[in-house]
């Protein structure tokens, strides 16, 4: 075990061990198992999700003034955080664990060195494989400007640590350490980091988004914005396009860059066919979180008994043609991802630059199973930016800055959906996969352009009236449903929660407040 510096505070670590040494140190400790593809199949016990409502921000003189307070952003006081931190150094000191050191961001004039110390090699192995993984010389001279700090066992006492649970995600930005205890979902490590870069590159001039993002032959980028799973990962893992990141990325006066060094698939309905890219990275190296193996070790990706957010993690080298480099220029096309479980959401539409601040804004999909605690069939949630639960500042920061972009670089904006046709959830079914790669290639390439549009007349948004390899019928949400009035009906319900949800936001110019759906009184 390696002693490391007095900074940490740790006596018994092993820091920066290989992905095999955490494999086998895993596998020593009985963290996991070895599935038939070579992943480490792993439970994160009691939690298969986030819990969004278990995170806090030290209230601190900084930050005080910078960050919108309420049910997301929840204060906590100094004292409180100290007492957590003593009851985490306390705690590792009679414990074996695990260090990485490396990088939040590709772009080296704006990443964020980080540290995380773990208290299981597979969670340690996670980090690894989910981050920037720096050079042995950048090694060398690597100093933490934030540590993670996550450890499962440590449990907090609400009545004592003013917490809403045994579950605690701290983050103090003028310690610059993030803790973590009382939960084994690995996430928790991913997003807390998402969450300070959301603080700190905003005033840097740098827009951080929840998105995934390729890369075509001629260069051009292409951003896919969108809740966890509306198919940012699988619609951005496309054979004819080079990956640069399925999750987080900075916009600056360069272009764009990835957060991170891998990928975190969700893997419920996994098949090679649909998705050969991800099935073939889900190898030697990779974490299988709460998937299925049957007696010979196959995954069975269709399994969604334990939780339907079943993982993979995965180095991004493990996707074929995928840019090592993590950064791209400016994009020429934008999409939002939204998976509607009314089913009345036209399959792919374009935006006006209002409309993509209003839809930016609001931030429509619907929840999908699993992936935070208690949610069990999908639910209608609005949000904003894409990333609600992962914004420290006011929304309109981030939209503000996305608005200022797409002005200057002429960025083309579309609204898919990639939910529900032909009725709710319950009644319809899914969007087909084959149609919506063949819409949102339509997009990137720019044939859809060729079409005619039309606005939908409750949205208001501006729909092709033919796509290449999409059923025309298809492309109009009305026609799919066998009881028309009943898509009135819903499309209605939808309308008017966007308006109730738009209320929300204030000072907000009446050239974008009106590029919401047309409510009929």
């Amino acid at each position: 075990m390696k002693v490391l510096d007095e900074k940490t505070g740790l006596a018994r670590a092993a820091a920066n061990l290989s992905a095999e040494e955490l494999v086998q140190a895993a596998l020593g400790r009985k963290e996991g198992v070895l599935a038939a593809n070579g992943a480490l199949r792993v439970s994160t016990g009691k939690y298969t999700g986030r819990s969004p409502k278990d995170k806090y921000i030290v209230m601190e003189p900084s930050v005080k003034d910078h960050i919108e307070w309420g049910g997301v952003n929840q204060p906590i006081s100094s004292q409180r955080f100290e007492r957590l931190y003593r009851k985490a150094k306390a705690y590792m000191n009679s414990r074996e664990l695990f260090v990485f050191d490396g990088f939040a961001g590709t772009d080296p004039d704006y990443r964020l060195p980080i540290r995380v110390v773990n208290e299981y090699a597979w969670h340690n192995l996670f980090v690894r494989q989910l981050f920037v993984r720096p050079t042995e010389e950048e090694l060398a001279v690597h100093e933490p400007a934030f540590t993670v700090i996550a450890l499962p066992g440590l449990q907090a006492d609400p009545a004592e640590d003013g917490t809403r649970s045994e579950t605690f995600i701290v983050v103090s930005f003028e310690k610059r350490i993030v803790l973590i205890g009382g939960t084994e979902y690995a996430g928790e490590m991913k997003k807390s980091i998402f969450s300070v870069l959301n603080y700190l590159l905003p005033f840097r001039g740098v827009l951080p988004m929840h998105c995934s993002a390729n890369i075509g032959k001629e260069g051009d980028a292409a951003l896919f914005f969108g809740l966890s799973g509306t198919g940012k990962t699988t619609l951005s893992a496309d054979p004819d396009r080079r990956l640069i990141g399925d999750d987080e990325h900075g916009w600056s006066e360069r272009g764009i860059f990835n957060f991170e060094g891998g990928c975190y698939a969700k893997c419920i309905g996994l098949t090679e066919e649909k998705e050969p890219q991800i099935w073939q990275a889900i190898r030697e190296g990779a974490v299988l979180e709460n998937v299925t193996l049957d007696a010979e070790g196959n995954a069975d990706y269709a399994d969604g008994s334990v939780t339907e957010n079943t993982r993979a993690a995965y180095p991004i080298d493990f996707i074929p043609q995928a840019v090592l480099t993590g950064q791209g220029g400016h994009p020429e096309v934008i999409l939002f991802l939204t998976a509607d479980a009314s089913g009345v959401l036209p399959p792919i539409s374009r935006l006006s630059k209002e409309q993509a601040i209003y839809h930016f804004l609001s931030g429509y999909t619907s929840k999908l199973a699993g992936t935070e605690r208690g949610v069990t069939q999908p639910e209608a949630v609005f949000s904003t930016c894409f990333g609600a639960p992962f914004l420290p500042h006011s929304p309109q920061v981030y939209a503000r800055m996305l608005g200022e972009k797409l002005e200057r670089h002429g960025t083309r904006v579309y609204l898919v959906n990639t939910g529900w046709s032909g009725g709710p959830y319950g009644v319809g079914r899914r969007m087909d996969l084959k149609h919506t790669r063949a819409m949102v290639t339509a997009a990137i390439d720019g044939t859809i352009e060729q079409a005619s549009f039309r606005p939908d007349p409750v949205f208001g948004l501006a729909c092709p009236d033919a796509v290449p390899g999409v059923p025309a019928e298809v492309l109009q949400p009305r026609e799919t449903w066998s009881d028309p009035a009943a898509y009135d009906t819903k499309a209605a319900e939808l309308a008017e929660r966007f308006a109730r949800n738009f209320e929300a936001f204030r000072g907000i110019g009446e050239d974008i407040r009106g590029a919401g759906p047309q409510l009929k009184r």
